[in-house]
């Protein structure tokens, strides 16, 4: 079941246009949001949560539509940048403290099981933290509230590879109790591993939509890696 319903976005910069953008995220399963920088990852994110108001289109989340519904939709929603823009010399339990009555969900078991699994120390400040740390604190925030749709924007940036695959489970594990994770990034082999489904953006246009085995079937050649299919696609196939 599709929670969340992108139709026809339209954003118009000077130098660049989100034109037409549509897909579905599903419930309980992993949507991997690809496409080189400047495609329109981010501004097609920030479209979906009224963080720029589009020039086009709508935005419907749990078959409700955003515009009308913004208050209650993001207390059920969880969103998270490869950034993290908290009080920088506040520590991380003081931040919490204040976060947490923002939701009535707020599930101080899970956060403290995440706490945990990130490794955070809640006595330290967001200027302290590495950037990897940086974003497993944005991710707690965004866990910690049971959230039922988790829009990520490269939440793997900065992170080792093992903490990347630390993340990677963290997402398989929240698909299993039904959680739609839609995550942008650059780093392919993110997508190979936990990704059910792939939406590829390329210069402002949506360039598929669909299960990640079909996007294999449509656009790989044979013995090529899903990397390889993209670096061939943006060589200029997908805009024959």
């Amino acid at each position: 079941m599709s929670v969340v319903e992108v139709r026809g976005l339209v954003k118009k910069y000077p130098a660049f246009t989100l034109q037409d953008v549509s897909f579905d995220v599903a419930e309980g399963r992993i949507t991997g949001f690809i496409g080189r920088n400047g495609a329109g990852k981010t501004t097609t994110i920030k479209a979906m949560l009224n963080l720029v108001h589009p020039d086009g289109g709508s935005v419907v989340y749990f078959g409700k539509p955003l515009a009308e519904n913004e208050t209650e939709i993001k207390k059920r929603i969880g969103y998270s940048t490869g950034t993290v823009n908290w009080y920088p010399r506040k520590k991380i339990r003081d931040i919490v403290d204040v976060v947490k009555h923002f939701y009535d969900t707020w599930d101080d078991r899970a956060y403290r099981r995440y706490l945990a699994l990130f490794g955070l120390d809640e006595s330290k400040t967001p200027i302290e933290l590495s950037e990897g740390m940086k974003v497993k604190f944005n991710l707690l925030i965004a866990l910690s509230h049971k959230a039922e749709v988790l829009i990520l924007d490269e939440p793997t940036s900065g992170l080792d590879p093992f903490s990347r695959n630390e993340l990677l489970e963290v997402f398989m594990e929240l698909k299993k109790e039904g959680v739609a994770v839609f995550f942008s990034t650059h780093i392919i082999s993110d997508i190979e591993k936990c990704a059910d489904d792939i939406v590829y953006i390329s210069r402002g246009k949506i360039a598929a939509a669909m299960p990640k085995s079909r996007f294999a079937e449509e656009f790989s050649k044979p013995g090529e890696s899903l990397e390889d299919t993209m670096l061939r696609m943006e060589g200029g196939a997908v805009h024959a």
